[in-house]
């Protein structure tokens, strides 16, 4: 019986195992060919992923009393405020007169160390919610002048004010410049360098900036400087 089928099951075999190199082949050749465009855009890619770093924009979208800000990165002094969303308050600090936002210390040496408080090299800034508090163009039209004493003086474009002894700004100047415009409540100098804070209304929020008094010796500058963060916290001109 073995003799009646001799050779037909011999060729199949053969013929299936041409149908497969027939399919091998071309795969090969598809993938040589892909190879080189695909080491291409891996190349041209590269760049972008070792630029990104999650996490760690450089400006972070910051809505205080229903006003957007956008906040340098390393601005925030405090860590639990530097996040993005609505805020009641955000605390941020520039070196000056650079204005480079850095959250960085001062490194401190016992060469340069000495008992004295080392001097500022900030400007302070807090943006906080006002809940229609009075304005601070309301305060310097209304208020002020109430407990302002009579005796004046100006220097380089800038006007002082005294605030009278037995009023609640006692131990305070006002400080006034057209040139650019300068609003200045400032404490006098005594057994710490007086301080000077300066305010401004931008939609729901207040921005008070912080500095000292000391550096009323170039007010130009100062105002000059807070007039940029302003306009690159809030983007108004």
């Amino acid at each position: 019986m073995s003799l009646l089928f001799p050779t037909h099951p011999t060729t199949r075999p053969r013929r299936r195992h041409r149908h497969r190199r027939n399919h091998v082949v071309p795969m090969l050749i598809g993938a040589a060919l892909a190879a080189p465009a695909i080491a291409v855009v891996a190349y041209l890619l590269w760049p972008t992923w070792q630029s990104q770093k999650p996490g760690d924009p450089d400006r972070i979208p910051v809505s205080v009393g229903a006003t957007l800000f956008n906040v340098p990165t390393h601005a925030f002094r405090r860590k639990v405020q530097k996040h993005s969303g609505p805020q009641e308050r955000v605390d941020l600090s520039y070196v000056y007169p650079s204005l480079e936002a850095s959250n960085l210390p001062r490194h401190v040496s016992v060469e340069n160390f000495d008992e004295n408080a080392q001097p500022i090299d900030r400007i302070f800034v807090s943006i906080s919610a006002h809940h229609d508090a009075t304005s601070p163009d309301a305060r310097m039209r209304t208020i002020y002048p109430r407990y302002i004493d009579r005796a004046t003086s100006s220097e380089d474009g800038l006007t002082t004010q005294p605030f009278r002894d037995n009023s609640p700004y006692s131990n305070e100047d006002l400080f006034l410049g057209t040139t650019p415009a300068l609003v200045a409540r400032c404490t006098r100098d005594g057994a710490t360098p007086g301080m000077c804070m300066s305010e401004r209304r931008i939609g729901g929020a207040d921005l008070s900036f912080r500095f000292p008094r000391s550096w009323l010796e170039q007010w130009r500058d100062v105002g000059n400087a807070m007039d940029r963060l302003t306009t690159q916290l809030s983007g108004l001109r």
